[in-house]
Formats: C-alpha cells, structure tokens, sequence
C-alpha cells in the first residue's frame, strides 16, 4: 500500500521545494503540478507533489496520522 502525506510548500525555487507536515520537513519537487504556490498544501508521495488539497482535508489526514502515532505508543495493543 503506497500512502501520500499532505504537506505545505514552505520553500519553493522553480519544480524544486521544502514541504512541512507536521513539523517535518524534507525535499520535494513539484514537475507533476507546477502551478503550485509557496504555502499552497499538496499531497507528496514519493517525493513529488502530485495533488493540491484544501486545509480540512490535510488537518484530518495529520489527525489520523497522531491517533496511529498515538497508539503505535501505546503499552498494551489491542484493536479490532
């Protein structure tokens, strides 16, 4: 299962840029969607931006994210 991360472009110098999610940054490059702005909020997978999605969508996808975080951290696991 491939899973694409939403972050913000916090860094932008032609298809070449430094996203944020989650107080995460790395490198990215944004040749598939070279619209894209400074602090628009994209979905990165694989090192490229290959979608803009709006600032609910990317809140609940962090938010599901820290839950798994959450119990990943978790003593006694039990699920299902």
């Amino acid at each position: 299962m491939c899973l694409a991360i939403p972050a913000r472009i916090v860094e932008l110098e032609g298809d070449k840029a430094v996203v944020d999610a989650m107080g995460n940054r790395w490198k990215a490059r944004t040749t598939l969607i070279p619209e894209v702005k400074l602090g628009d909020l994209v979905l990165i997978h694989a090192g490229f931006a290959i979608a803009v999605v709006d600032e609910e969508e990317a809140r609940k996808t962090w938010q599901l994210i820290a839950e798994i975080n959450d119990f990943d951290q978790t003593q006694n696991k039990l699920s299902g």
